[in-house]
């Protein structure tokens, strides 16, 4: 878990072992030993690696999900704060696809809501609730009056 962890967060950031170590204030030798799970780090050099990789202490012990669809996704380390691959979905012929159920559970979404498909042309789609774009884009104007 945390060995294979932060090896993989330390390749997703393209940090050396050297450059991690000196971030968190320990030996190259000492976070070697991490990597090959002779030793483990302590909680306060856990926390400056979640820190580091923008991540939480559970995240950076967690077992990596396997992501169905995606091949080699075990060499994903898990996601920053808050964000998630919920997997792979199949388009039928009407356009239709199932939201993963984590994926509606952690994002609240319920049946029946509204929501928002945002699209890039170069990166694809996204999903909010409509409501939250509603609020968003209130709140932007109320922010861009009160600079007038």
């Amino acid at each position: 878990m945390l060995r294979e962890n932060i090896i993989n967060f330390r390749n997703a950031y393209g940090y050396s072992q050297e450059e991690v170590a000196e971030k968190i204030g320990i030996s190259r030798q000492a976070y070697a030993k991490w990597e090959k799970g002779e030793t483990v780090p302590d909680i306060e050099k856990c926390a400056l690696l979640a820190k580091l990789y923008e991540t939480t202490l559970d995240q950076l012990y967690e077992d990596v999900e396997v992501i169905e669809g995606i091949p080699d996704a075990e060499k994903f380390p898990p996601g920053p704060k808050g964000k998630h691959i919920f997997g792979t979905v199949t388009m039928n012929d009407k356009g239709q696809i199932v939201i993963p159920k984590k994926a509606r559970e952690i994002m609240g979404y319920k049946p029946g809501e509204n929501l928002l498909v945002l699209g890039d042309e170069s990166s694809g789609l996204a999903l909010m609730k409509a409501s939250d774009f509603i609020k968003g884009a209130f709140a932007a104007i109320k922010q861009a009056r009160k600079k007038n």
